[in-house]
């Protein structure tokens, strides 16, 4: 079994790629143009800063670039697309033979490709609308090899390229769209416009099966194009799958070739990789590590500032500390003065936060509440929320909320509060 991805990307730059037009609008069909709207005639110009980012991922993901860079125009008929024709690119991407390194292996990145988005269709009952607002928003194509091969790698490439985008200042909130093509046999289906992590590990596991199925039962998997189901979790058929013969590619006529060499890039920030070297330096959990900074700039920023200079442990406590109570603005001079007061073995409160930021006076106390107590603490927590353990099914981290409520009100240290939940749900508490 093989997956390979084509990860759609929205680059942030304020206006789209072609046109001078916003690319905040709200209201439908208030920022368009000529070109937007494809009108003969209308001419393209490209936008600099999105050749930029696109440049700064392709060195992040380690690909190679040729000296220039060109657009081709890949024909094909729809509603979102008034020239029908999309701009894109093919021999001369922005970088090609690149890679995304996952804990046990590398994903191979075939080619990233800069490239127009189509308009957005809404469909009701007996009609159709097209939102020309989205037309022309540059979007950064990265396709890779059929290297993956399992729902874990599959989480870990999309959670490791989220980063690596995150750091080079692209908004993940915005959901990436991905094309699945998922190979069991011979034949290769592709799933389109997949977005979420969750909805595309659904996605696989389903196609996957349904693939096996049929080979199961010695039936023809045809090579197809297919769409995906949020509600009922499966992929149902939508066409055959196009050929690039079909999309007639020619070179795009109203644009130039740009040089793309003459730009030392900066050494990306891979927060993988900074935590696998901290781990390995002073011996603690890679996987908190990531955690803590996968996400979260701030975080690393203050990891770096204080490694070295104070035990790693209490350095990681203290910024789990500061996410837990959303204080993570810190700066780093108050998040030494917090470590100066953690050295102690003295609890790190809501408060003491509160004071060390406004500069006030801290006092600090040492809580000598019994693991009873806590337990106890613990216990009425659970019965007065019990959607919390529910949703802890799903999603561990669900209890951060009990830690954090009885560590607050009982004075004690988080560390103490996590290991007496562990050990009353261990002994099979229910409320």
């Amino acid at each position: 079994m093989k997956i390979g991805l084509e990860v759609h990307v929205a680059l942030p730059t304020k206006s789209k790629l072609f046109c001078g037009c916003s690319t905040a609008s709200e209201e439908p069909n208030s920022s368009i143009c000529p070109i937007c709207l494809g009108v003969p005639g209308s001419k393209p110009m490209l936008n600099k800063a999105a050749l930029e980012y696109s440049l700064d991922v392709a060195n992040a993901l380690g690909c190679v670039s040729k000296p220039r860079t060109s657009f081709v125009r890949k024909v094909y008929f729809y509603p979102d697309l008034p020239k029908s024709y999309q701009i894109t690119q093919l021999q001369d991407a922005i970088g090609v033979e690149g890679y995304v390194a996952l804990e046990k292996k590398k994903v191979r990145i075939r080619r990233i490709q800069l490239e127009e988005d189509p308009a957005k269709i809404i469909r009701e009952d007996n009609y159709t609308l097209v939102d020309f607002n989205r037309s022309g928003l540059p979007l950064l194509e990265i396709v890779t090899e059929p290297d993956i091969t399992s729902e874990d790698e599959l989480r870990e490439f999309l959670n490791e390229l989220r980063s690596i985008l995150y750091y080079l200042g692209v908004d993940i909130e915005k959901e990436l769209k991905v094309d699945l093509n998922i190979s069991v046999a011979d034949a290769r289906v592709e799933i389109k416009n997949v977005t979420g992590i969750r909805n595309l590990v659904d996605a696989a596991r389903y196609e996957i099966k349904r693939q096996e199925e049929l080979v199961s039962k010695k039936q023809k998997i045809v090579a197809e194009t297919r769409s995906y189901n949020e509600k009922s979790l499966k992929t149902d058929a939508s066409r055959e799958k196009e050929s690039d013969e079909e999309y007639g590619f020619i070179y795009e006529p109203d644009l130039t070739f740009y040089s793309i060499k003459e730009k030392k890039r900066e050494e990306p920030i891979i927060a993988s990789r900074i935590a696998g070297e901290i781990s390995k330096k002073y011996g603690c959990s890679k996987k908190t590590l990531l955690e803590l900074v996968q996400f979260d700039s701030k975080a690393l920023e203050l990891l770096e500032h204080a490694q070295g200079k104070w035990p790693i442990q209490s350095i990681i406590n203290v910024i789990e500390v500061l996410k837990r109570y959303e204080s993570i603005k810190i700066s780093n001079e108050k998040f030494t003065e917090l470590l100066e007061i953690a050295k102690g073995g003295h609890q790190i409160t809501d408060q003491i936060i509160k004071n060390v930021t406004s500069g006030a006076h801290v006092k600090v106390t040492v809580s000598d509440v019994s693991a009873e107590e806590v337990d106890e603490e613990i216990k009425k927590m659970i019965s007065a929320n019990p959607k919390i353990m529910i949703e802890h099914e799903k999603n561990p981290k669900a209890l951060n909320f009990i830690v954090g409520a009885v560590a607050k009100k009982l004075n004690a240290s988080p560390r103490l509060v996590s290991e007496r939940l562990g050990l009353v749900l261990k002994k099979g508490f229910k409320n």
